[in-house]
């Protein structure tokens, strides 16, 4: 019995020493706060995820062109400052997500999606700029 209570114990006390690791997030806004943000804010990223054909069609004007499906483990020369604010669209914010979690993964530390165009209000540009 004491034995039981000896293993009890020290079972106990080497689960809570056990560490955790913080998990990459990003922080999630609606596009109407996104907005405002473009106006207060300075030193951003604006990114859009979604192909360069629908980037071409209709973005908002400023944003930087990196599709989802190219963001990998690799480092993005675009993205240097880790740091950086960084807010990133697509069409309807399914894209946006996938792409706002692979970059915390890679160390981003201010990441804000704000979902899609199909929500943008504001001001849109056609072709490359």
């Amino acid at each position: 019995m004491k034995l039981l209570i000896l293993f009890l114990i020290t079972a106990m006390a080497f689960t809570g020493c056990s560490t955790t690791t913080k998990e990459a997030s990003y922080k999630q806004i609606t596009p109407d706060e996104a907005a405002s943000m473009l106006e207060t804010e300075t030193g951003y990223i604006l990114l859009d995820v979604r192909t360069a054909e629908e980037y071409e069609e209709k973005h908002i004007p400023g944003a930087v062109n990196i599709p989802n499906e190219t963001i990998g483990a690799e480092e993005i020369p675009e993205l240097s400052d880790k740091d950086q604010l960084i807010l990133i669209y697509c069409r309807s914010g399914n894209r946006s997500k996938q792409a706002a979690e692979k970059l915390a993964k890679q160390g981003y530390t201010n990441i804000v999606e704000f979902g899609g165009i199909n929500d943008w209000t504001g001001e849109t540009v056609s072709g490359e700029q």
